[in-house]
């Protein structure tokens, strides 16, 4: 699929400012790919089909879950999850996407999970550090992503689990996997 035809199917379900983030998960997106030797063409689509149920109403997102073979441990977490593999649930059966490299990557973009692929990792990071996000630790994130990107995962996953403790809030269990996994690279484990 192609830029332009990723931009058709997404922008109509985005607010104008989700769309701009979009576009610099995209550019980073395509940035990551050059370093790590990883489809440019992959990382763009995924990269802007990413967010594409994330604003969809949280009762049609439960109707997805409950009615495909999407995990049914996501209906006892937070709902803004649920958009990641509901997305790539939707882009499979409404837009034929086949690619399973791509619909992982949306899949998998927010909790991350074990043995994430480079493709995964790309979009992992290229959402979470594109220029328009600004937060704590997020600038040690960005310069690990151009050395090292299991790193810079590794760092991420850090960081959300430390936030998501200090709220007191429920963290998907394929979150705590993949930092346990990515753990055993940035110690030295590989």
């Amino acid at each position: 699929m192609n830029r332009d035809e990723a931009i058709r199917i997404v922008k109509p379900q985005l607010t104008d400012e989700r769309f701009e983030h979009t576009l610099r998960v995209a550019d980073t997106a395509l940035e990551l790919s050059e370093c790590y030797g990883v489809s440019s063409e992959q990382a763009e689509e995924a990269a802007l089909l990413h967010d594409y149920a994330k604003y969809r109403p949280v009762e049609e997102m439960k109707r997805w879950i409950k009615s495909t073979t999407l995990p049914k441990d996501l209906l006892h977490f937070h709902s803004e999850l649920w958009h990641a593999p509901v997305g790539a649930k939707m882009l499979e059966l409404e837009h034929g996407i086949t690619d399973q490299s791509v619909l992982d990557a949306v899949a998998f973009h927010t909790t991350g999970r074990v043995g994430m692929t480079s493709l995964d990792m790309i979009i992992f990071i290229a959402d979470y550090i594109e220029p328009g996000r600004s937060f704590p630790g997020v600038g040690e994130v960005r310069a690990m992503a151009k050395q090292d990107i299991r790193h810079a995962c590794w760092l991420a996953l850090r960081n959300t689990i430390s936030f998501l403790l200090d709220k007191q809030s429920q963290i998907y269990p394929n979150t705590f996997y993949a930092y346990n996994d990515l753990t055993n690279y940035v110690k030295g484990g590989h």
